[in-house]
């Protein structure tokens, strides 16, 4: 008799670097499922402190486990020099992500060296880095423009979210640990968001294939994440999604769109169908529009949407301008804090809602005369 086969998908989480590996750290703390870790960094001691399946330790010989020193230069040289040890923890992987702080020496250095062998050994390779705050000094942000556009080339996808926006959705009494905080809970609301789209089953479900077809050879791509409970949740939780502060651009003209909706067992159907009205009119029209549900009753009342969009045409969506610190947070009136707001959850913030009785999807299917949307034929 032959053995069963194992056809889940292989993915693996790379975080590279002081910031990557923090954000790895945040994953495994919150209990993120279906992927392995693998932490990899020049710092040997900072590297000790992590959950992550796999350590890897680089440029033992050129930085003496001491770290890159804010030099790029260092970080890529100590990833060469391991290369082969890259390709043996990255192979079989199905889809790989790289995400770490850009800016740095380790991660701005050593990302497009591992994404590249990723790549190289047939893996989907996504790229979910931070750009740093702008109080970081000038030269970080400089180092950051080169390496994210080092990452780029070497890429399927890349998603980069600014911090300075991060700023636009705080009030001024947010210490400065938090602020680095909510960066880690925005690197892992990207992984999480696709990666459970693939992982966790649902009513309509996505699979590896889908989004690989989005996010295979797409370039840059944008993220956006919304949730709301009461009335209108989903459609508001839509609005967030793709309105969303963290995006630096637009995405009007996106050629592929991932959407995902998560919600309890009382997740209506035309709800759902107004959601993702709302989204596909703000896309190309004739965008590669792949969708997905997840059930998932620990949520309550509460609607989850993630859009990932991407194929934009010139490869680059079109930037948006929008004020990083209003004039009502210079004069130190705190903002209110929107519902899909990372630093709220990574802070376990939460709001109070009513719930109430909604027709749910398994109802509605199992009627004879129902009008199906056209999104679900």
């Amino acid at each position: 008799m032959a053995s069963p086969q194992n056809y889940l998908a292989v993915i693996k989480v790379v975080g590279i670097g002081g910031g990557g590996v923090n954000a790895i750290n945040r994953m495994i703390d919150v209990g993120l499922k279906g992927v392995e870790f693998i932490a990899i960094n020049t710092d040997a001691q900072h590297l000790l402190m992590s959950d992550a399946d796999v350590k890897l330790d680089i440029g033992r010989k050129t930085t003496r486990g001491l770290g890159a020193g804010m030099d790029p230069d260092k970080g890529r040289e100590a990833a060469l020099d391991h290369a082969d040890d890259i390709e043996e923890i990255l192979r079989g992987a199905d889809m790989v992500f790289v995400t770490a702080g850009e800016g740095g020496g380790t991660g701005t250095g050593a990302a497009p060296v591992v994404a590249k062998i990723a790549k190289d050994i047939g893996a989907l390779t996504i790229g979910v880095v931070t750009r740093p705050f702008s109080f970081e000094a000038k030269l970080r942000s400089a180092q950051a423009d080169v390496g994210i556009e080092a990452l780029r080339a070497e890429v399927d996808t890349l998603i980069v979210i600014p911090n300075d926006r991060l700023l636009a959705i705080s009030d001024r009494t947010i210490t400065l640990a938090d602020a680095f905080k909510s960066a880690d809970q925005v690197l892992l609301s990207g992984v999480q968001g696709i990666t459970e789209i693939i992982t966790q089953p649902g009513l309509i479900n996505l699979d590896f294939a889908d989004v690989k077809a989005v996010m295979s050879g797409a370039g840059s791509a944008l993220m956006g994440i919304g949730s709301a409970r009461g009335e209108n949740r989903a459609l508001r939780a839509a609005e967030l999604a793709i309105s969303s502060p963290l995006l630096e651009a637009s995405i009007d003209g996106a050629m592929g769109v991932l959407l995902s909706v998560s919600g309890g067992s009382d997740l209506g159907l035309f709800e759902v169908n107004e959601a993702c009205e709302l989204v596909q009119s703000a896309v190309h029209p004739n965008a590669k529009f792949i969708f997905g549900t997840t059930i998932d009753d620990a949520l309550g009342d509460e609607v989850r949407i993630t859009v990932v969009a991407a194929g934009f045409e010139g490869g680059e969506p079109r930037k948006v301008v929008t004020p990083v610190i209003d004039a009502a947070t210079l004069g130190g009136v705190a903002n209110p804090i929107p519902s899909n707001d990372p630093i709220s959850v990574a802070l376990d913030l939460d709001s109070e809602s009513t719930p109430r009785r909604r027709v749910t999807f398994e109802e509605l299917v199992a009627e004879d005369e129902i009008d199906v949307p056209d999104f679900m034929k």
